[in-house]
């Protein structure tokens, strides 16, 4: 069965349309409009370097519901450890939100070329960057010392938070950004659910779950319409509190 090829000004074709592995359609751009409608309607880029830019819809679609993320007994003791020491001088990892956006994505691109290629190419990190300065993409970073150690990045439209990658260079810190970003969008943004795209055993085992596409299409609908307020840079609390970035992890500090 053919993909449709899309021209930079036509539309996707319905997401029903998708093959059954999800993939929808090939070609057009990926300016901040078509990745915006696409992120709306359940549609996301992915495509290896050197390929046209593949648009996919897969269904069933993995979400984790930001209330539903697993801890295990291991790194529930190793979270209770950082919220108690967060904003001390003793605190062995600091997490912060939009303090290192490009090295995130940039980490995140090379991590994943080590184990089986990457499709996070100069193309897509520019796009992503481009959300980001419009105030639609965000990162969380956890720093050892002035190290970032681990970290993810995605897509915020309302109050649906769309996930697109994690690495981590030391144990467990892809985990803990991921848990600080439940936090951080149930208490400050009133936000549900994030967007894991393709189910894994390993987003499995930390509570996403899987539904069909007609559902996540209509959860898209709901929360993407609503207002939520302006996510700002800073260094995360488990409680969901963003407070000013520490002197040593300000940007012009790590040029």
């Amino acid at each position: 069965m053919s993909i449709p090829w899309i021209e930079t000004n036509e539309p996707f074709p319905p997401v029903e349309m998708a093959l059954d592995n999800g993939l929808l359609a090939a070609g057009a751009d990926l300016s901040l409009p078509r990745l915006l409608y696409a992120y709306q309607h359940g549609i996301f880029p992915w495509y290896n370097h050197g390929e046209p830019i593949l648009w996919w819809s897969p269904n069933p679609r993995t979400i984790l519901q930001c209330n539903q993320f697993k801890l295990s007994k291991s790194l529930a003791k190793k979270c209770r450890q950082l919220a108690r020491l967060e904003l001390t001088d003793k605190a062995p990892l600091r997490i912060t939100t939009d303090a290192a956006f490009l090295a995130v994505i940039s980490q995140c691109g090379k991590t994943r070329q080590h184990k089986e290629g990457t499709w996070i190419s100069e193309e897509i990190i520019e796009a992503y960057h481009q959300l980001h300065h419009f105030g639609f993409a965000h990162s969380i970073e956890v720093w050892h010392g002035s190290e970032l150690v681990g970290g993810l990045y995605g897509t915020k439209l309302g109050r649906f938070f769309f996930g697109e990658s994690m690495f981590s260079l030391m144990t467990d810190t892809s985990k803990i950004a991921l848990y600080y970003l439940t936090q951080l969008l149930q208490h400050r943004f009133h936000i549900e659910y994030i967007d894991c795209q393709q189910e894994t055993d390993h987003l499995l085992s930390l509570g996403a779950h899987s539904i069909a596409r007609s559902d996540f299409v209509e959860l898209l609908n709901h929360y993407t319409a609503l207002e939520t307020p302006e996510w700002h840079q800073g260094q995360l609390r488990a409680n969901g509190d963003i407070y000013p970035l520490p002197a040593d992890l300000q940007p012009e500090s790590r040029a």
